[in-house]
């Protein structure tokens, strides 16, 4: 039974006494303040009032498609009825085989074994297990130390958080500290005075090359990497970083994984962003929100032909022991197939090379505002990091307290941003016009300029 406190006050007392939201300070976790989104057409979404949002982060990164398409809600309807589950375990199903193909026929070079999962965490746990599986098999059981970059995010679950390298997402939970080695900030914004663009890139190099010859490669199973570091505040890293680290990790035989999760299906104007506009063919790509356009839960791993072939060959009958109970679910291989179909038919691919120009125009318009410190982003992500030092000698604090305001602002105006501490990012549904842009930005630009005005009068409270 829930607490006396919230008894006959409806779906908001109810998310007060029973629900826990994720990343919930616990000062909050019976907070009944929250906004209600109760339905969605389109790039927008509305609350329990009728208010209308433009839906600035996409959901989380994952409504490509836009909201409200009763193709794909039709698709996975029909699927239920027809077969709303089966096990992989031991059976196939003709849905998920075709959502398989029609994923390797999108992927880099020789990627082309689909192993389905329940998200994009559960994907990166996967690629992660598949690397010690490996090693195992190969007779190389020292060879599991995974590296990352600070600011990287790849997961919640205990194997993608342990790679994770946002600290302030570890300030009260615990991950394996034995089995990720993290590399320094790859920020370009972060340069020392006079460095340049090459010299920065050149360190970047380095400090994997060093922290390999420190460590040995043959304690180092695989390299994870973000192609922009979204969930950290777009880092788009200096060009042609993701080509040197793979060349790096070819030469001491470790793997490269790209964590496509957030750029996957169409994000920067590609299927996938690794060849086409990071010049890599990585050994293992993960992926999850714009496969199903965040209308149903799924991810994937998606290996190199050439692993699976070495591990064939190797003696023994070794066995992949990882797998879900939902992997590969018909339900989603539906909605992910139908997802695809939308995609190809209306351009969506051609729309966001289109638009994204002036996407990024706008975004970059913004520095000129004083509270304003950095804008970064491409093709249709971006970050607006906002200032707050001059005004708390607490940073956390003051980085929480703008973003709050910023937030605050931006939702009364009719504008949803993900507010990151003091970062809003912005990932729109890919449908989102050149009209719509224009409508976010100007929301944004009003937001932050009543909260410059908040801050002026009252402080950061």
């Amino acid at each position: 039974m829930g607490s006396d406190r919230w008894q006959n006050q409806g779906a908001r007392g109810w998310d007060g006494a029973n629900v826990m939201h994720p990343w919930d300070n616990s000062g909050y976790f019976h907070d009944e303040s929250r906004t209600f989104i109760e339905r969605a057409n389109g790039v927008y979404v509305f609350d329990d009032t009728g208010k209308r949002y433009l839906d600035g982060p996409g959901g989380m990164w994952c409504v490509q498609i836009g909201y409200g398409r009763r193709e794909i809600a039709d698709a996975m309807a029909d699927q239920a009825l027809q077969l709303g589950y089966f096990s992989m375990f031991n059976t196939s199903n003709s849905v998920t085989a075709r959502l398989a193909h029609e994923i390797a026929a999108r992927t880099p070079g020789d990627l082309n074994t689909v192993f389905f999962t329940t998200g994009g965490s559960t994907a990166v746990d996967t690629a992660i297990r598949f690397v010690h599986f490996r090693n195992n098999v190969l007779g190389r059981p020292d060879k599991k130390l995974i590296i990352s970059r600070q600011k990287a995010y790849h997961g919640s679950t205990y194997l993608a958080a342990t790679v994770s390298g946002k600290e302030r997402d570890k300030n009260w939970m615990d991950t394996h500290g034995d089995l990720a080695h993290f590399l320094p900030d790859v920020n370009p914004a972060h340069r020392t005075k006079g460095q340049s663009d090459a010299a920065f890139l050149d360190l970047k190099i380095a400090e994997l090359e060093t922290a390999i010859t420190s460590i040995g490669a043959e304690r180092i199973g695989a390299f994870i990497a973000e192609p922009i570091l979204a969930s950290g505040g777009v880092i788009v890293p200096p060009k042609g970083y993701q080509q040197r680290c793979l060349e790096v990790c070819r030469r001491h035989d470790i793997l490269y994984i790209s964590d496509e999760v957030v750029t996957g299906f169409g994000r920067l104007g590609h299927w996938f962003a690794s060849e086409p506009v990071f010049d890599i063919v990585p050994d293992i790509i993960t992926c999850a929100k714009g496969l199903t356009s965040g209308y149903v839960p799924m991810g994937a791993a998606i290996f190199s032909d050439r692993l699976l072939a070495e591990i064939s060959s190797a003696e023994g009958d070794a066995t992949f022991s990882n797998g879900f109970t939902y992997s590969g679910h018909p339900v989603s291989a539906a909605a992910g197939l139908k997802n695809i179909e939308i995609m190809e038919r209306e351009g969506l691919i051609d729309h966001v090379q289109s638009v994204a120009p002036h996407f990024q125009e706008r975004l970059q318009g913004l520095r000129r505002l004083a509270l304003v410190a950095e804008t970064r982003g491409m093709g249709l992500v971006g970050c607006v990091e906002c200032r707050a030092e001059q005004i708390s000698d607490d940073p956390l604090a003051a980085d929480r307290a703008v973003g709050a305001i910023i937030d605050r602002h931006c939702q009364e105006l009719g504008l949803l941003v993900r507010p990151i501490v003091n970062m809003c990012v912005f990932s729109p549904p890919l449908v989102i016009s050149r009209g719509q842009i224009d409508e976010m930005f100007d929301l944004l630009e009003k937001g932050i300029a009543r909260a410059t005005d908040e801050i002026a009068r009252e402080g950061l409270r």
